[in-house]
């Protein structure tokens, strides 16, 4: 069922929320409600001037550059940075005029909220083929919740049929994904454009930092709709660092595999709940289907773990990683019981 496009949609990561459904759980809440990686970058120290001038351009052209290189995206006049992928939504869904948008499904859901308030008739289709004829086309690849991944020739194939429709395709989680399945080095056709999420992987969401990779064209004149000064000082300065440390991207990727696979066996194991079962996901986040979901969501929350509900699927949840090892222990205490 599609949203009510005016009214702001239920997200995870407002512990607000959770503190509201349960106010009596022990705190601070152990928040598992998001695919973000609970082992953040270390921010560097900033000069006080990202905080008292206005974002540089010479900032913003080096983080381009920097995102081109760490994404692979044909060269820096194709990256758009903006203040998180969210902001950069209504710029995309308003690069072709309102008419039929398809959304496979089911996905995050301000895709489709945000092309219905741009005046786009929007429908949620349930596989590949179903895109073609639409005149704006999003996948969000890794899906989330899921972790479906369509091949990168399915989706090359896809921007074909469509021309001279829009492809989106939204690659917030890729940084987990396997090297191959990005189409950042496919973004010179002038109808793909690719989304990339910057604090998702590194977890900083709050620098609120994303980017469009897209032809050089269309990259300026997502630019021009977003205007001067789009991102921060701070971000440009944190941007720029993170995605050129190549040795922490590395890592972070073995980390996230590992502590992946300790969630999944703490899910499965021997007696632990019954017909609890895996059903996707990415090394960010698992999708787990359970007989009472809702059930095991409330007994969670009244532990003080905050999961994420979906009411379009009452069978599913999805738990993000824990980060210290105390959170750990307190999510295998409250599934023990």
């Amino acid at each position: 069922m599609l949203p009510d496009f005016a009214a702001p949609l239920a997200h995870g990561g407002d512990l607000g929320v959770a503190q509201r459904l349960f106010p009596a759980a022990p705190e601070p809440f152990v928040d598992l409600s998001t695919g973000i990686n609970p082992f953040s970058y270390p921010t560097p120290p900033l000069d006080h001037a990202a905080f008292a001038r206005l974002p540089p351009s010479a900032g913003v052209e080096k983080l381009a550059a920097v995102a081109a290189t760490a994404y692979g995206a044909p060269a820096a006049a194709q990256v758009v940075a903006a203040p998180g992928v969210q902001m950069l939504l209504p710029h995309i869904v308003a690069l072709r005029p309102p008419g039929r948008a398809a959304v496979l499904a089911p996905t995050y859901a301000e895709h489709a909220r945000v092309a219905a308030l741009a005046g786009h008739h929007v429908r949620e289709v349930m596989s590949v083929g179903e895109l073609v004829g639409a005149d704006l086309a999003i996948i969000v690849n890794p899906n989330n919740p899921d972790g479906r991944l369509v091949a990168r020739g399915d989706l090359l194939a896809l921007a074909d049929a469509l021309a001279p429709g829009l492809l989106v395709v939204d690659e917030a989680f890729m940084d987990v994904a396997p090297a191959d399945a990005t189409l950042a080095g496919e973004v010179e056709g002038a109808n793909l454009v690719v989304l990339r999420s910057f604090g998702k992987f590194f977890g900083l969401p709050g620098l609120r930092l994303g980017f469009a990779l897209a032809s050089a064209a269309t990259a300026g004149r997502l630019r021009g709709s977003l205007g001067p000064w789009a991102v921060s000082g701070p971000a440009l300065a944190i941007g720029s660092v993170a995605l050129a440390d190549v040795a922490w991207i590395a890592a972070t990727r073995v980390r996230l595999a590992a502590a992946t696979r300790r969630l999944d066996r703490l899910l499965m194991a021997d007696g632990l709940h019954a017909g609890l079962e895996i059903v996707g996901g990415t090394t960010l986040f698992r999708l787990v289907r359970a007989p009472d979901a809702h059930g095991l969501f409330e007994h969670l929350g009244r532990a003080g773990i905050f999961t994420r509900r979906f009411v379009e699927q009452p069978a599913w949840l999805r738990l993000g990683l824990p980060g210290p090892e105390a959170d750990w222990q307190r999510l295998a205490a409250a599934l023990s019981r």
